[in-house]
């Protein structure tokens, strides 16, 4: 990975994408679905890419939303669909296409009050909310967002009505109907104009925020964060909780600051990440440089992606919080604090997160349960309250309700983040401390992600690499005890390869929204013992998709 000189730095002039330009270029480049770039492709979460490269322009929303209706009608979904939309400039455009072929099938759908900005959790919230009680007329959704993505690109992703992301069952059905639409230059696709979908008896607006906000004691302890009066501030980084921080401060009377309440599709108060690149990551060190600024002006800060599905946790102790860091000290902290959860509620973890999570799950005696990548894994456990909590190492999480029933089964960056705010009121230790304490249990991993560019024909050798492919005995210098596919806690490709040894592991998988794969590794031996799993990793992966 070459780290570049812009990282951790204000982008220039001349690195902000040019709005007109790309908002242009959506309405006006026509994909050819006979290039495998400019087709429909579901990946981890939904559809993305930049009107640029003609992967996110006006006909795929055309045809997804209608490939979405047809699929809606065919499983007998009548209720609302909750749409919303994240703060990314295709966002809005994307949001009136999608509401035209909607309002073309009559679908009531529930937009925002004054068309305001949606977070992913509040959309999963409301789904739920609705569905709640009913067996009939049940209501799904649509996630207008790229989540962290970089600000030219868009990102389009169908929620069922449990609530979560779409798993292969939904979205393959729909990907193909979708690439067939365009084949066909959207011939079939329904669609009305845009001053008609606005005024047509099935387009409601509905107050995701003040329902969103309301419910929040239900899942987190707001009085006690309240009654602590721990200091908090929080940057939404121009995302689409922008408007609920100043409401949830109020409503619950919290010593809460917004510090930047700036919505800019370009980003361009945002710090570059390692490549060069403006992307919203709360686990990146170099995109999170503006909050780590924070750390001595409050006991918690916390700041969220452009769809707040994601974290970032920066406290007095340790300034910014490893995603993994994190996800093991709000483990501990939930399983410990919630008496209202069934005993046999288990723990959710990707693959590629830390085997710290592994050993306190062995200690409060729970299930483990360790899915690939991609938070669709989690939503069922979510929905039925047998998983308690499922987290992801790129700050991607969600819980149970205090009562142990479902709260959200997309990813929450909201509730994460104020859970380290009841941490801190209830233990009267930031997360930062708590982590230094499950270390010297268990001891401290030392854990690293690198990306590198790769070409899509390299990452789908990446994804079907088999187990077969590592002919090694060892891993820096340790037996390896397994080689997986397949991930253990549900039997599904992991996209990748894992490889385990005692005391570290590595996992490789080809990104699913970006041109670049993906090395996760771990070792509870040391940085040097890191660097040489790294090191065999880059390895072997150089020559699996180099095709040797």
């Amino acid at each position: 990975m070459k780290l570049s000189t812009a990282a951790g730095h204000l982008p220039t002039p001349d690195m902000l994408v040019d709005v007109p330009k790309l908002i242009t270029a959506y309405y006006t480049e026509t994909p050819d679905p006979g290039v495998p770039t400019e087709r429909v492709a579901f990946g981890t979460s939904g559809h993305r890419g930049s009107a640029f490269h003609r992967s996110f322009n006006e006909a795929h929303i055309l045809a997804i939303t209608e490939a979405i209706c047809r699929y809606r009608k065919q499983q007998g979904i009548t209720g609302p669909l909750f749409l919303g939309m994240d703060t990314h400039a295709l966002s809005v455009p994307a949001h009136a296409s999608a509401l035209e072929v909607l309002a073309a099938h009559g679908i009531d759908v529930m937009i925002a009050t004054g068309t305001d900005y949606t977070p992913t959790p509040a959309v999963s919230h409301a789904i739920l909310a609705h569905n709640r009680g009913r067996s009939a007329g049940l209501a799904d959704g649509i996630l207008i967002t790229p989540s962290h993505n970089p600000p030219q690109d868009g990102g389009f992703k169908y929620n069922p009505p449990n609530g979560g992301p779409a798993g292969t069952d939904a979205t393959t059905v729909i990907e193909k109907l979708a690439n067939e639409l365009l084949a066909a230059k959207l011939e079939g696709v329904q669609r009305v104009s845009y001053e008609t979908a606005r005024l047509a008896a099935t387009t409601h607006t509905h107050d995701y925020l003040t329902a969103y906000v309301a419910d929040l004691a239900s899942v987190v302890d707001m009085e006690a964060i309240a009654k602590s009066g721990v200091k908090l501030g929080v940057d939404p980084l121009g995302g689409a909780g922008v408007h609920y921080w100043g409401r949830i401060a109020e409503h619950y009377r919290l010593d809460l600051t917004v510090v930047n309440p700036l919505v800019d599709p370009t980003f361009r108060f945002m710090t570059v990440d390692w490549d060069g690149q403006l992307r919203m990551d709360p686990s990146s060190t170099h995109v999170m440089q503006s909050l780590v600024g924070l750390k001595d002006r409050f006991q918690v800060a916390f700041a969220c992606d452009a769809d707040h599905d994601r974290h970032g946790i920066v406290t007095r102790s340790t300034g910014l919080l490893a995603p993994n860091h994190y996800l093991a000290v709000a483990i501990d902290h939930l399983f410990s604090h919630r008496p209202g959860w069934r005993a046999a509620a288990g723990i959710g973890k990707t693959l590629v997160s830390s085997s710290m999570i592994d050993r306190l799950a062995a200690r409060l005696g729970r299930t483990l349960v360790e899915v690939p990548v991609g938070f669709k894994w989690f939503v069922d456990g979510l929905y039925d309250g047998t998983l308690g909590f499922g987290g992801e190492e790129s700050a991607g999480a969600s819980f149970l309700r205090r009562d142990g029933t479902v709260w959200s089964t997309d990813k929450d960056g909201l509730i994460l983040n104020l859970l380290a705010a009841e941490i801190t009121a209830v233990t009267g230790k930031d997360p930062g401390e708590r982590y230094r304490e499950l270390t010297q249990e268990f001891g401290a991993p030392y854990y690293d992600r690198i990306d590198a560019p790769a070409t899509p024909a390299q990452k789908d050798r990446l994804k079907k690499l088999e187990p077969a492919a590592v002919t090694g005995k060892t891993l820096a210098g340790e037996r390896i005890e397994q080689v997986l596919s397949r991930a253990p806690g549900n039997d599904q490709a992991i996209g990748g390869i894992k490889v385990v040894a005692a005391n570290g592991w590595f996992a490789a998988r080809p990104s699913g929204t970006e041109n670049i794969y993906k090395i996760y590794a771990e070792s509870f031996k040391g940085r040097d013992h890191l660097e040489a799993i790294i090191h065999e990793a880059q390895a072997l992966v150089g020559a699996a998709i180099a095709g040797s």
